[in-house]
């Protein structure tokens, strides 16, 4: 049986703890070198050295949500103050506890190695020091003025006895007004917009810097997140001279521009404050420019899109069927939702932001088996996204994989998929939060390097998490789930100097160790 501890140390030459750091260092086993020629393939493996420290001190942390009033904030919101407090409720017969649950960094584990037979894990969260989303000062943007109490009952997504015992604490958080452009919205949110900023694009980003410098002064932050958990945008237009480069960027915000979106302006906000900006919906906010900005700042940008639901099931059961040598010919996705984010999505615009975020998440898979796929080739993709008011934050999704096997054979899953919305994505947004405070917290050395420094500006690492990942240009997007989550486990395995988890345990199938394990026993009297 699994034993699960709080608390580990590892005994290694290569790695130092000190009152201030974790400091690894680690022989990495990097992406061998390939030269291809004709139908021949030469590898070369490649090792590189590097020394990872991590700042053991987490500190202060704050959480500003843009579309605080939503579902997703109202829901994370509660979701930490019902934690803090220890909420219980009942729910028919049954009677539930606050809880994380859903959440990668507070309720999945890490297998760190065996004793006696039995394999040890340890919390996802103890491998390296993490915030605790009890601890995050929350605030955010909204460009409804309903305080937070009001918006949760708006929302819906709590039981009733849960929402009564929030609301005396909910009540106490007001958004702050927010950045209203309706030609980047469904126009049926205009009703909705009673709380936004006054003035041009220069004066709304003036005002954001000052609400993010403000909450960080105010609360004696360490550092805060910025994240977009709002209304799904259009797609904005890549214009040279606009949004082409930070410069190009920053000038067409004075100018205020018509093809900056409210999402970029929060962007470019967060990055000119040093804060970490993180992008919830597919829309492409991370225009160049923002980019650019991001880099010559040195500042962490993530996103595209919560990974949360039927995504999620996606991007695991496509990479079954590629990697078991099935190919699948036909993928149709279905939805309807009746929360705001489906009303949102109800417009042509928007929902054609989600189609795409949508819709790529199987390339980098099917790209992977030349074997059964040919040049160009790729499965018939469909995405359709339907509002219906009744079901409310109750999505419905419904899926359908067409695959051809073995002699021209077909077989056909098709899936139903009830997904909670902003209680598969609460998590989400907790994770990227944390993840992204402790990606602040840790550098690196390698050959060459006389100092620390930070990783790649766009935080790719945490791809886990949405289902559009944004890489650094010349970095080979990866959708598959697994692969994902690795990445993830393996980088924090060797900040504290472990190496991957690789899954061969060799030692458990070699007639040497079978022969070593049984003398052991005898030995001991078994």
């Amino acid at each position: 049986m699994a034993n699960l501890f709080q608390h580990f140390h590892v005994n290694s030459p290569n790695v130092t703890y000190t009152d201030e750091y974790i400091i690894s260092d680690y022989l990495y086993d990097a992406t061998p070198e390939v030269t291809v020629k004709g139908n021949s393939i030469n590898v070369q493996p490649v090792q590189k050295k590097y020394t990872f420290r991590t700042e053991r001190d987490v500190g202060k942390v704050g959480m500003l949500l843009v579309g605080l009033g939503g579902n997703n904030g109202t829901t994370v919101a509660g979701t930490i103050i019902a934690n803090q407090l220890g909420l219980e409720w009942n729910k028919r017969s049954k009677s539930y506890k606050a809880n994380y649950y859903g959440s990668l960094t507070q309720a999945s584990t890490i297998r760190i190695g065996a004793c006696e037979g039995r394999d040890i894990f340890v919390p996802f969260n103890k491998i390296l020091p993490m915030v605790n989303p009890n601890d995050l000062v929350v605030g955010g943007w909204d460009i409804n003025s309903a305080d937070l109490a009001k918006a949760m009952k708006r929302a819906d997504v709590f039981d009733h006895h849960l929402q009564a015992q929030l609301e005396p604490h909910m009540a106490k958080i007001q958004p702050m007004p927010s950045v209203y452009e309706p030609d980047f919205i469904a126009a049926n949110q205009e009703a909705r917009a009673n709380n936004v900023i006054k003035g041009n694009k220069a004066a709304c980003l003036a005002q954001l810097r000052a609400d993010i410098k403000n909450f960080k002064q105010k609360h004696s932050l360490k550092r805060v997140i910025v994240l977009w958990t709002a209304n799904t945008e259009r797609f904005a237009d890549i214009i040279p001279g606009v949004n082409d480069t930070a410069d190009n960027l920053l000038k067409a915000i004075e100018n205020s521009h018509p093809e900056v979106s409210p999402s970029t302006l929060f962007a470019v906000a967060s990055i000119l404050e040093g804060s970490v900006f993180i992008n919830g919906s597919p829309q492409n906010t991370f225009v160049p420019g923002c980019v650019e900005l991001a880099e010559k700042n040195n500042v962490y940008i993530a996103g595209d899109d919560f990974k949360s639901g039927q995504t999620k099931m996606k991007s695991v059961l496509v990479d079954f069927l590629v990697g078991a040598g099935i190919k699948p010919l036909a993928i149709t996705s279905y939805n309807h939702l009746g929360n705001n984010d489906g009303k949102n999505l109800s417009a042509p615009k928007q929902f054609r932001s989600k189609e795409i975020s949508k819709s790529n998440v199987v390339d980098d898979m099917v790209e992977s088996n030349q074997i059964i796929y040919g040049h160009n080739e790729h499965p018939d993709h469909t995405v359709v996204i339907k509002y219906v008011p009744t079901v409310g934050d109750s999505k419905r999704a419904l899926d359908e994989y067409v695959s051809e096997i073995l002699m021209g054979g077909t077989n056909t899953i098709s899936m139903h998929n009830t997904c909670e919305d902003s209680l598969l994505a609460a998590p989400l947004i907790l994770d990227l939060v944390i993840l992204a405070d402790l990606m602040c917290r840790i550098t690196y050395k390698t050959d060459g390097f006389e100092t620390f420094q930070p990783f790649h500006p766009v935080l790719s690492i945490l791809s886990y998490l949405l289902k559009a990942p944004l890489v650094p240009e010349g970095t080979p997007v990866v959708n598959a789930l697994f692969r994902q989550r690795a990445c993830l486990e393996n980088v924090f395995r060797a900040c504290v100097g472990l190496a991957p988890e690789n899954h061969m345990l060799l030692e458990h199938k070699t007639k040497q160790y079978l022969k070593d394990a049984v003398d052991g026993a005898k030995a001991a009297g078994h």
